[in-house]
């Protein structure tokens, strides 16, 4: 289950209840407000928007944890899997 599916329609309320908590422990586990990762979702949505038509359904972006190059422990990490449709204005690029 993805960190955006809680915003697609038609979702059962306990379903919606538990990807609110998955996007709390997740924003608890990077340091950051649930705000704040909002944001950051909206802001990486509209960039890749901005060149590509996207499946917005199917994308799927979380914050894990991963080892630190320097081996000092974990750090935060973005993974985002985001279904690309089409490449807009292929002349352009």
């Amino acid at each position: 289950m993805g960190l955006f599916d809680m915003f697609k329609k038609n979702k059962a309320s306990g379903s919606v209840a538990k990807d609110r908590l998955k996007l709390v422990l997740v924003s608890d586990r990077a340091g950051c407000s649930p705000e704040i990762m909002e944001a950051l979702k909206n802001e990486i949505i509209q960039v890749i928007s901005k060149y590509m038509e996207i499946d917005t359904d199917n994308l799927n972006i979380q914050i894990t944890q991963t080892e630190s190059d320097t081996g000092n422990g974990f750090v935060p990490a973005i993974c985002a899997n985001i279904p690309i449709k089409d490449v807009k204005n292929r002349s352009k690029i």
